[in-house]
């Protein structure tokens, strides 16, 4: 790998980053921060409003678009104009999601495949779509956002636990088949953080701090604090990282022995 210079330390000047989900959240958060590391950005969601801020937050450099990633057609369309305007994916985060609540007793099949379609195979459609682009140059990376609750099964969620163990697996298994062609595939895993997906959590009073005072770090996350965990892994700094997963919680995953009584510890 070729020394980078010390303003591009991540190595990502120049580097074609399509980013699903970045009408806002972690999306947005990822797709900004690869702007201003130098990167020349794409940021693909549904929610055209939300696209329209993240267009002018990025500025005339980069570039939008309208896409249902859980359509084959569409994201080959969003594809082609992002390949015309900017050139090649040599980047993919898949961060667009949807969470639905219910119980496995009464989830309806609509319901649950309604998850898995945005959550797992959206990252599927996406990840093959634009990983044609990187086996043609020979390189790229990919970098998929679950969750801690992809590993710690959330009651109530529907199909969105599943969804999650779902995508660590499809990563791994992308690391597995594509690492021979240059391509690595890596996952985030972000606890407790505030979204527009979560954000109803945090509205009800006194949620956040009770949610802050479980974490180690004695705060909920934000968008920011993943994407910095997303540009490691998208970087040429972890060239060498494949199939591997971050959990960005702050040590929250850790404190399950902290729920166990113990007289004269405590």
């Amino acid at each position: 790998m070729a020394e980078q210079k010390s303003s591009d330390w991540l190595g990502l000047s120049g580097r074609v980053c399509v980013v699903t989900g970045g009408g806002g959240g972690i999306g947005r958060a990822t797709a900004l921060s690869f702007a201003k590391a130098g990167a020349r950005v794409a940021a693909i969601d549904l929610d055209e409003r939300g696209l329209e801020v993240t267009r002018a937050e990025l500025g005339a450099d980069h570039v939008i678009a309208r896409c249902d990633t859980t359509d084959v057609e569409s994201v080959t369309a969003a594809s082609a104009t992002i390949e015309k305007s900017l050139g090649p994916c040599q980047v993919l985060v898949n961060t667009a999601a949807v969470l639905r609540p219910g119980a496995l007793d009464t989830l309806s099949l609509a319901e649950w495949n309604a998850v898995l379609s945005v959550n797992l195979t959206g990252y599927f459609v996406c990840a093959q779509v634009f990983g044609r682009q990187m086996r043609t140059l020979g390189r790229g990376s990919l970098v998929h956002v679950a969750s801690i609750a992809g590993s710690n099964a959330q009651g109530q969620s529907g199909a969105y636990s599943v969804s999650k163990a779902g995508v660590i697996m499809l990563s791994r298994q992308l690391a597995n088949e594509w690492g021979p062609h240059g391509i690595r595939s890596n996952v985030v895993s972000p606890g407790m953080v505030i979204t527009p997906m979560s954000q109803s959590f945090y509205d009800t009073p006194g949620v956040t701090e009770r949610r802050a005072a479980v974490v180690p770090m004695r705060r909920v996350g934000m968008p920011q604090d993943m994407a910095d965990a997303i540009l490691f892994l998208a970087s040429d700094r972890a060239s060498y990282v494949n199939g591997d997963e971050i959990t960005v919680d702050g040590g929250y995953a850790n404190m399950l022995m902290n729920l166990v009584p113990r007289p004269g510890f405590e």
